[in-house]
């Protein structure tokens, strides 16, 4: 097909796609799919090889937040039965990090629900950055606690952060009918600041909000002009509770053609599978794997993930390997970029990832739908008995009788993202 053979050039190029290709990526048939993710695929190899990406996620803080980010479980309203905590204390924070590094991960993202950190926020945040850094040598850090104010990019990198996470989610033309309490310029400034304090800057987007074609490649051609060195690609999970609970508009193979239009958007950037995979690409998830050249590892911050052995079995399985802590992520010209601008420790030198997000959405001010970056160790989501039908669901239809959401810890005393 001429139009993979031009994206897959321009890819190897590091050149962007117009936006008539990346359209044309979202259009593609499922006869075709194969076909553009091995385009995709040739993409990956040319910038990451086969290696895959570890992330894991410390929920710092759970639930009550004021903002009204319509994806979100932890929304302000939001009638979601989820768990619900103040301020972990560094050393809880260090012993929860301690699990996802046992497992293999490479970077750590604390998250934080909120609309965005207070100094004294800012101050507790670097003392659980540097009680975890004390106790995993080599680890990555990534903050993601919202809106910043002047100042406190610095103050995290100063403290030892190594990236920032705030997600675009979707387009500027259609941000206001999802959230009311803040702006998507207000988004776009949180990634400058961390841009400008010398963090690795993480930002992505959510699939599956009702948003059109052209939504899609809005918000990632804006990732890409904001230079993100990752961007963490979530997948609505419609959480009971919050207003986007009836929106069940992907398949397997609606989201691979959005990963793989992300890949040829951001040909060098790591490109994270982040919320929702596991409900929505399903046994589809180690073709993905050809695309993406990140996960997060486990559970998410409100709902459960794949098991975290069931990740590393996949990975392998597939024939990637996960990506050590002694090995660059970033190609060379993006980790000496990071460097000169002053970004220190895996980001620049070891890695760049980026935290993603949670079940739905991604870091930002909010907790998981909407907000949080991505997960910690747990267990697969079950498949639900499906229901009587007189006929087979196309594979063009959304299957929501496949899956059954489960929310992390509710109705256990399971520990904070044990």
């Amino acid at each position: 097909m001429d139009l993979l053979n031009t994206l897959v050039e321009k890819g190897l190029r590091r050149e962007l796609p117009s936006r008539e290709e990346a359209l044309a990526v979202l259009a593609t048939s499922d006869d075709e799919l194969l076909d553009v993710v091995a385009a995709a695929g040739k993409v990956r190899r040319q910038w990451f090889g086969r290696r895959v990406k570890l992330n894991y996620l410390v929920n710092l803080k759970s639930g009550l937040c004021p903002e009204d980010c319509s994806y979100c479980s932890q929304r302000l309203g939001s009638k979601a039965e989820i768990l619900k905590y103040t301020w972990l204390k560094p050393d809880e924070a260090s012993r929860a990090a301690a699990a996802g590094v046992a497992g293999g991960a490479k970077r750590v993202c604390l998250v934080a629900s909120g609309r965005g950190p207070t100094d004294r926020d800012v101050e507790r945040v670097g003392r659980t950055i540097e009680a975890i850094k004390e106790e995993n040598e080599g680890v990555e850090v990534c903050a993601c606690l919202g809106l910043l104010s002047d100042g406190q990019a610095e103050r995290l990198k100063d403290a030892g952060a190594d990236a920032y996470n705030h997600n675009l989610n979707t387009s500027e033309a259609t941000y206001a009918g999802i959230t009311k309490t803040h702006t998507y310029a207000d988004r776009v400034d949180t990634v400058q600041k961390a841009h400008a304090a010398g963090l690795s800057a993480c930002s992505g987007l959510i699939a599956g909000m009702g948003e059109t074609d052209e939504d899609l490649v809005d918000v990632v051609y804006a990732l890409r002009e904001l230079d993100s060195d990752s961007v963490p690609v979530n997948f609505l999970i419609p959480f009971e509770g919050t207003p986007l609970a009836k929106e069940w508009n992907l398949t397997p193979q609606r989201c691979l053609r959005i990963l793989a239009m992300v890949r040829f958007v951001c040909p060098d950037v790591e490109v994270r599978i982040a919320g929702g995979r596991e409900v929505h690409l399903r046994s589809m998830q180690p073709l993905a794997l050809n695309i993406a050249n990140s996960i997060f590892l486990g559970d998410y911050l409100t709902s459960e993930g794949q098991a975290g052995q069931a990740d590393l079995d996949m990975i392998a399985d597939a024939g990637f390997e996960v990506e050590g802590a002694g090995t660059t992520t970033l190609p060379k010209h993006r980790a000496d970029a990071l460097t000169a601008a002053g970004a220190t420790g895996g980001c620049g030198t070891a890695s760049s990832a980026g935290c993603g997000s949670e079940a739905s959405s991604g870091c930002g001010p909010h907790g998981e739908e909407g907000g949080g970056c991505g997960p910690c160790g747990g267990h697969a989501a079950p498949a639900a008995t499906a229901a009587a039908a007189p006929s087979v669901p196309s594979a063009s239809d959304a299957r929501t009788d496949l899956v059954a959401v489960r929310r992390r810890g509710a109705g256990t005393d399971l520990a904070p993202n044990a």
